[in-house]
Parts: C-alpha cells; sequence; structure tokens
C-alpha cells in the first residue's frame, strides 16, 4: 500500500495552516500495542533501498536499538520519583511505556532476522559487551546525559525517515516498513522528553555533552562497523561478488552521503546538539506528527492498522 500524496507536498501544506508549535508537541502521548507477527519467510533482507550494506546497518540498529530503549527505560524510571512537574512526570511514564513497546517489537523483529542468515546472536553478545560492561555502569548523571543524547540520534533519524517517506515503500516487506514508521512516529513524539528530564534535573551543558559523544561514537561508529560483516556472514561470495563491491559506496552514500545521506545530510541538526541554548523543539515536526497520526493510524487504510491494537495514555497525578 502506497500513500496517496507525497509526504512533502502534503506536510508543506499542513505547515501553511497547521495550528501546532513546536511547544505543543510537549503534551500528552499515549502508549500504543501493536502486533506484528513478523514471518521470517517474507523478510526482506534488503528491505532499505534494495542495498545490502544500508540495510545491514538498518538490521544491526534494530538489534542494537533494544540495548539503548533498555538504558532509556532504566535511566528514566530511576529519575521520575525525582521530578516534581506533574505533567512532565506523566510524559516520563509515556516514554517508559513507548520505549518498552519498541524494545519487546524489534526483539520480535531480531528474532525473525535471525533465520534470513542475519548475526544476531553475534550482535547481541557485542551489544551486551558495550551496554552491560560500559554504558550500564556509567553513573546515573552520566546515564541521564546519555538518555538525552540517544534520544536526540533517534529523533534526527525519525526526522529524516518522516521527512523521507518513499523510502519504505521501496519493498514489499510490509511488516518492516510498518515497524520502522510506527518507531519514528514515536520517537519524533517522544523527543523532547528525556532532555526536557536531564534540563529539570541537571541542566549542566558540559555534562550534557558528555553524554552525546557517547551516543554518536555508539550509533554512528559500532554500529556502522558492525553491521559490514552482515553481508560476509549471509553470504561469503559476497567477496567476490562485484554487485557487492559496487553496493558499498552507493550503501555509504545512503548512511553518510552529505547530499541526501540520513546522517550526512543531517549532521547539522545532529551538532546542533552542541548548542548551548538547543532544545529539541527547535526543530519542529508538529506537522509531520499530525500527517502521520492521521495517515499510519487511519482505521480504514493506515499503515499501521492492521497491527495496531490498542492504546494507554497513563493517567496525570496533579
Amino acid at each position: 500500500m502506497i500513500l496517496a500524496k507525497p509526504i512533502k507536498k502534503t506536510v508543506a501544506k499542513i505547515f501553511a495552516a497547521s495550528p501546532f508549535s513546536a511547544e505543543k508537541q510537549s503534551a500528552i502521548i499515549p502508549i500504543r500495542h501493536m502486533k506484528f507477527d513478523f514471518d521470517p519467510k517474507k523478510i526482506d533482507p534488503k528491505f532499505y533501498l534494495n542495498a545490502e550494506l544500508a540495510s545491514a546497518y538498518f538490521a544491526s540498529l534494530s538489534i542494537f536499538l533494544t540495548f539503548g530503549e533498555d538504558l532509556v527505560i532504566d535511566t528514566a524510571r530511576y529519575h521520575r520519583d525525582f521530578i516534581k512537574d506533574p505533567l512532565l512526570k506523566q510524559r516520563v511514564t509515556s516514554l517508559i511505556g513507548q520505549e518498552a513497546i519498541h524494545s519487546k517489537m524489534h526483539e520480535e523483529l531480531n528474532d525473525a532476522l535471525v533465520d534470513v542468515d542475519l548475526p544476531v546472536k553475534l550482535f547481541r553478545t557485542w551489544a551486551g559487551w558495550v551496554f552491560n560492561y560500559g554504558l550500564n555502569r556509567l553513573p546515573q548523571p552520566m546515564k541521564l546525559s546519555l538518555m538525552a543524547g540517544i534520544e536526540h540520534f533517534t529523533a534526527v533519524l525519525a526526522e529524516y525517515m518522516m521527512n523521507h517517506e518513499e523510502i519504505f515503500f521501496r519493498s514489499q516487506d510490509e511488516k518492516q516498513r510498518a515497524i520502522w514508521m510506527w518507531h519514528m512516529l514515536e520517537e519524533s513524539e517522544h523527543k523532547d522528553i528525556a532532555y526536557d528530564v536531564f534540563q529539570t534535573l541537571s541542566n549542566n551543558y558540559a555534562l550534557r555533552i558528555a553524554g552525546f559523544f557517547p551516543a554518536l561514537i555508539t550509533i554512528l561508529g559500532l554500529i556502522s562497523a558492525a553491521s559490514l560483516i552482515v553481508p560476509f556472514y549471509r553470504d561469503p561470495k559476497n567477496f567476490i561478488r562485484l554487485s557487492y563491491w559496487k553496493d558499498i559506496p552507493h550503501s555509504f552514500q545512503l548512511i553518510f552521503g552529505l547530499k541526501d545521506g540520513v546522517y550526512g545530510s543531517s549532521l547539522k541538526h545532529i551538532f546542533d546538539y552542541l548548542r548551548p541554548d538547543f532544545h529539541p523543539n527547535d526543530h519542529d515536526t508538529s506537522a509531520f506528527l499530525a500527517y502521520y497520526k492521521e495517515t499510519l493510524l487511519n482505521p480504514v487504510d493506515g499503515v499501521l492498522a492492521p497491527y495496531f491494537v490498542k492504546e494507554f495514555t497513563p493517567a496525570l497525578r496533579v
């Protein structure tokens, strides 16, 4: 199913007449329960624009994300008791709930990726080393900063993906399409919560920047490096296939290209985090959210409709 209107034209119209503002993204958000039931036989290992290595990056990201989301959950839960503002406290509960379901759904996707010969068990081991023996052992103030940093990178990724909707429709793998579009919707929806918690409880610029770099190294460095082995793990004959060696620069451009690559074209957004007066809502995605909520969650023909179970909004306790 391809959406009827190109995202850029649709969103341009929304921006022109939208009643939303960046501040209004700081609203109460629901926890959505999803059920994808991934079938390994229908998994497309070249889901991302039919590019071997670029797809391997997102498969690797799916595995590492579950560890990052668990860190966010534990850190948010620990610091929630120190928050006095009832709205922010409620929003932290929503963040925890959304991230918990993200982790669960991606674990189910990762289990399916095992059957298409991706090194899921190996990557889970490596990610376990990074988090269990490294990032999870940081002191709580640093984990709070790291949580904000991780959420910044997922917000950058979400904005890119929401602005390049066509990427998801180059593959017939409807369930991978759905999980990533749902995930990006919710990452953008809650993108300011972790940051607001950090600013409320710490507001230390140096500490905020200190948490940015481990997130940068993990998401752009470690996951990229891990993904390099995926094509050879899946099929050792890729070593001698000219088509694969031609795919490498193409995939590199898709992820890191300065013109339109996921991270290359987002460098200004990524490093805007270093600005002392930065706030996630300086990058207003409220129009995207309005469009995607209407389009993806439409019960008649929404991309997420077949997989949506229910939603729950935590109580606001004043």
